[in-house]
């Protein structure tokens, strides 16, 4: 085993990880860009999450030369578009909020796994920009809009699973000001802001209760914790999740997907509960690949005579490995981004010894 790095005796060693990680590194262009899979497009949330499973796996360099290829690629005003593809062209000119926050959690997890000050210094403005740009998009009650077209109006809805990560990178976003000495409270008071609305009001989000992500992502990013999250994950447990299979995509789909089963075992580890993390996560095995890779999903076919498919059909994505490197970390305490969605943040006084030095 090496230290600090995840490791699941009788389901993914460090080792079987590793080859994860290979086959995600295998992936990145030489300007950092990181494909969902050969030659397919990049979106910026999913090019962070696979960044943040490079760290977590010891990649630092390849992690680091994707937060630059971010940087590069950022508007003036903050924004990403939501799809480029590996010639420079833009697929989907959509500008998502979410898709733009994201960057803040993984240059969070880059601190947390480097220690290294002077790259994060380096891209704290791209964070700050970031952020500032998705804060442009609140509602009044607080909400985040979910995305617009550039030149145009926000389109005029929030949504959950959106709102819910936003507020885990605008903690992330303050944690990485107070370390640098440039603090943003009003990054803490928005996503205080979310919080509420999440834990008072669901009808102020557009309903998508069809997908699983509305039903934990609210407890994976902490909007939702103690005995509501416990809650919330027990209630649509039967919705969304087949027994020895996996969570679905969709609650009307027999289509399990190990990305999301992966991330619902982040959100039981955020309120406890590792035993039956890793039991999803074992889940995941009929999804690996001989080559550390990992199909994207998988259709059970209710007709016993039928067999099994992958959906897309022979599609292994990269998001889908980094998902599952974070939720090995989380459950095996293996890297010092294990608590990336475990723990509460630290505050400013935390981090007067670093910038002394």
């Amino acid at each position: 085993m090496t230290s600090n790095r995840p490791h699941l005796p009788g389901i993914l060693t460090t080792a079987d990880l590793s080859k994860t990680a290979d086959s995600i590194q295998a992936l990145q262009l030489s300007n950092g860009m990181i494909p969902w899979y050969p030659h397919g497009h990049c979106d910026p949330w999913n090019h962070v999450e696979t960044t943040i499973a490079l760290d977590i796996m010891g990649r630092h360099d390849a992690a680091l030369a994707g937060y630059r290829w971010l940087a590069n690629n950022q508007d003036a005003d903050g924004w990403w578009f939501n799809y480029y593809m590996p010639d420079g062209s833009i697929e989907d000119a959509k500008l998502d909020t979410n898709v733009t926050a994201y960057i803040a959690v993984g240059v969070w997890a880059h601190w947390l796994c480097t220690r290294d000050t002077a790259a994060v210094s380096a891209l704290w403005p791209t964070v700050r920009k970031a952020l500032n740009w998705v804060l442009e998009m609140r509602r009044h009650d607080g909400t985040i809009l979910w995305a617009r077209e550039v030149d145009s109006q926000p389109w005029d809805y929030s949504l959950l699973t959106g709102s819910s990560s936003i507020r885990h990178a605008l903690h992330c976003g303050a944690a990485l000001g107070d370390l640098l000495g440039d603090p943003h409270p009003q990054f803490i008071a928005a996503a205080d802001a979310i919080d509420q609305i999440i834990n008072t009001n669901l009808d102020a989000f557009e309903p998508k209760e069809r997908w699983a992500m509305d039903w934990y992502y609210p407890v994976m990013t902490g909007a939702m914790t103690g005995i509501r999250a416990k809650s919330r994950l027990a209630e649509k447990w039967d919705d969304f999740v087949l027994d020895d299979r996996g969570v679905r995509c969709v609650n009307d789909e027999q289509w399990v997907t190990a990305a999301e089963t992966s991330e619902c075992a982040i959100a039981h580890c955020a309120v406890g509960d590792r035993e039956t993390a890793r039991e999803l996560l074992l889940w995941t095995m009929p999804h690996r690949r001989d080559d550390g890779a990992y199909w994207t999903g998988i259709v059970y076919p209710s007709d016993p005579d039928k067999t099994m498919v992958h959906f897309p059909a022979d599609e292994y994505s990269a998001y889908t490995a980094a998902a599952i490197i974070m939720a090995a970390d989380a459950i095996s305490g293996g890297s010092p981004a294990s608590t990336l969605f475990t723990a509460a943040l630290p505050r400013r006084n935390a981090y007067q010894h670093v910038r002394a030095l």
